[in-house]
């Protein structure tokens, strides 16, 4: 298998745990500290590519200037079939690089563990099928996707922020929850109007559910990967 180039757009937002299930799938990271001024590549040259979350909108150059050139290799993942996963960030840059639209500040934020509903789309999906009706999720944002791409296939929603999970093209997923983050990471998490002993405790009872399911998850993605690798359509 080949490498996956993984952008990272904050101190705190890793891989973690699905960076290790892509590893134990017998790929390579390779992880580019965008937050920290390591500089993104020219083109995409990885097998496929992971977009991670961040404090920040997807055009918000002006905070993150290297938001510019994450845009562009999420377009070129996309013009050319490059296998592409967004979560949080990463999935609204996704949306809005694709034709969607993304706002701040939008609806009720969501933090902690949440319920999932995957929608019916979700049934041929090469990811999300099979999966139990509803899943529980991690969720850390304020910000949200508001209008997906034209020809976005709708895969999960919750009632605060419809558009958890969806997929542009055969080979892109974005998500607006966290698939990668255990509960540990939650007590880092400010508490603006959430308790943040209440939220680490639903996401530690929730986890024996949760992942495994993303596990899967994972593990798909690296399939799809490994079936790309030799030729993009």
């Amino acid at each position: 298998m080949g490498d996956v180039l993984i952008v990272q757009n904050s101190g705190s937002g890793g891989p973690s745990r699905f960076g290790g299930w892509l590893e134990d799938a017998g790929l390579k990271l390779d992880v580019v500290l965008a937050h920290e001024g390591a500089a993104l590549p020219d083109r995409l040259d990885h097998d496929a590519m992971i977009m991670l979350g961040g404090g920040y909108l997807p055009s918000e150059d002006d905070r993150a200037p290297w938001l510019a050139g994450a845009r562009r290799l999420v377009g070129q993942a996309l013009d050319e079939g490059v296998p592409l996963f967004g979560i949080c960030l990463g999935g609204q840059m996704i949306a809005e690089v694709a034709g969607g639209e993304v706002t701040g500040g939008t609806g009720a934020p969501e933090n902690g563990s949440l319920p999932l509903t995957l929608r019916p789309e979700a049934a041929t999906d090469p990811l999300f099928h099979g999966l139990p009706p509803v899943v529980p999720a991690v969720e850390h944002h304020k910000d949200a996707v508001t209008r997906l791409p034209r020809d976005a296939i709708w895969l999960a929603e919750t009632r605060a922020c419809p558009y958890q999970a969806f997929r542009v093209g055969p080979r892109a997923w974005g998500v607006q929850f966290h698939p990668e983050v255990l509960p540990a990471r939650i007590r880092e998490w400010r508490a603006n109007g959430f308790d943040p002993a209440e939220v680490y405790a639903r996401a530690v009872a929730d986890e024996p559910v949760s992942t495994p399911i993303w596990h899967q998850v994972a593990t798909r993605f690296a399939g799809i990967i490994a079936n790309t690798r030799p030729s993009r359509a």
